[in-house]
């Protein structure tokens, strides 16, 4: 039988080492207190790039580990990461480090929490645009919390996202199989990677997320590149299907079965 999926235990994306403990000697312990304070850390490119920041700089947009992302922090300002850090002192990085650094924090105090790939209803009227979010673990329910809008948010609770907000790959699948969605209003913002494949790539992102494998936006691994093209066919439909049933599931065993798939686990050289 398959182990249960501890969240609370760091993975390999979400570790952090011991050289780095000091820094977060007073940090918060209350989960939306920790993410608030990583709205604080990261900075999105196109806000980096307005305010000049030097284009050397703009390579820390590709780290996956946290503990990358913490030591590119301290590299910037050694200071505790409780410290203000002007904006040009943060982390340039998308979404997904937001996700990812809050998810990383979580469970270094103990906490439950996991990164979401999907899609946010609330940044364009009418469309999902490809986002992460963080889950922690809280009165028996998985709360979603997005740290990169917190303090300036276009939704009522970003620190609890209502149904719909926010729908994960697997969700978005379910929502356009059913005919819920129109697909082609789904996808990157700013790009043409729009439509059913677009949604296609987050629920196998998704999927390797709850297994506390939480990669880049942008990699691709299994048939993904070959769905982007438009080449996989109902069977690779039906494998969406399974993945977005199971993700919603929320059986640890079976999340962890389906994700050991040759085509789903993401390749090693792809990690730490």
């Amino acid at each position: 039988m398959t182990e249960m999926i501890d969240y609370a235990m760091a993975g390999p994306l979400t570790t952090i080492g011991t050289v780095h403990k000091p820094a977060l000697d007073d940090f918060p312990t209350e989960p939306v207190d920790i993410c608030h304070l990583v709205h604080e850390l990261v900075i999105q490119p196109t806000d980096a790039k307005a305010l000049g920041v030097p284009e050397q700089r703009f390579a820390e947009n590709q780290l996956r580990p946290a503990d990358g992302i913490i030591g590119a922090l301290l590299a910037l300002d050694p200071a505790p990461l409780t410290a203000a850090r002007t904006p040009d002192r943060r982390v340039i990085g998308t979404c997904r480090h937001f996700a990812v650094l809050s998810c990383a924090l979580l469970r270094y105090r103990g906490i439950a929490a996991r990164a979401r790939c999907g899609f946010a209803t609330y940044f364009q009227p009418g469309q999902g645009v490809d986002h992460w979010i963080t889950e922690y673990r809280h009165d028996g329910r998985w709360v979603r919390i997005d740290s990169e809008i917190l303090g300036d948010s276009p939704v009522a609770e970003p620190e609890d996202l209502a149904a719909g907000e926010f729908l994960t790959g697997g969700e978005a699948w379910t929502a356009f199989r059913d005919g819920r969605i129109d697909a082609a209003q789904f996808g990157v913002y700013g790009t043409e990677n729009w439509g059913p494949a677009e949604i296609r790539g987050n629920a196998v992102r998704d999927l390797a997320a709850l297994n506390k494998v939480e990669m880049l936006p942008w990699d691709e691994w299994g048939r993904m590149d070959t769905s982007y093209q438009g080449k996989t066919g109902p069977d690779y439909d039906a494998l969406i299907d399974t993945i977005s049933a199971v993700c919603a599931s929320d059986d640890h065993g079976a999340i962890a079965d389906l994700y050991a798939r040759e085509d789903l686990a993401v390749p090693a050289e792809l990690l730490p």
